[in-house]
């Protein structure tokens, strides 16, 4: 960040006791911290199955996920996201781990979705298709070298041993 997102001016690097050189606006006489979106991806558990979905026309299947939107937690957007994508309910949600996507400046949160009832499963207009797949099909389709491979996979390792 060079310029000050609030008044425009040029920042400059400033130490702060604790913190190490933050961007600051002389101006304004504040520190501004970088910022950046925040978004949930979800691992969706139906009994021993994992339901994946395709997007965007693309032919690799990924988790669920989207952003938060302001004012919501990230607990409430894994509810809302689920219900949104895939019209299930979540019966219960764990947080697995996070991680940040430079490419997309982006703090993804990802989760564990438990559904109980599929019997509403359908897809909107955000996603092409799902499947559900057991545990170890989920592993060999999701996409190659992606995020969603990197939470699945370490949540397998973590939870199902």
């Amino acid at each position: 960040m060079k310029y000050c997102p609030d008044c425009g001016n040029k920042l400059f690097l400033k130490e702060l006791k604790n913190e190490g050189m933050i961007p600051y606006c002389s101006k304004c006489c504040e520190y501004k911290f970088e910022k950046f979106n925040a978004a949930v991806s979800m691992i969706v558990r139906y009994q021993d199955k994992i339901i994946l979905i395709k997007q965007y026309g693309m032919d690799d299947y990924i988790l669920v996920a989207g952003y938060i939107n302001i004012t919501e937690s990230a607990e409430e957007a894994v509810v809302r996201e689920l219900k949104e994508e895939l019209n299930l309910n979540a019966s219960r949600i764990k947080i697995n781990r996070t991680k940040y996507y430079e490419k997309s400046n982006t703090l993804i949160i990802n989760f564990t979705v438990f559904v109980d009832d599929i019997s509403t499963l359908s897809i909107t207009d955000e996603v092409d298709s799902y499947t559900i797949f057991s545990i170890e099909d989920a592993k060999t389709n999701i996409k190659e070298n992606s995020l969603a491979k990197y939470f699945l996979l370490a949540y397998l390792e973590e939870d199902c041993g």
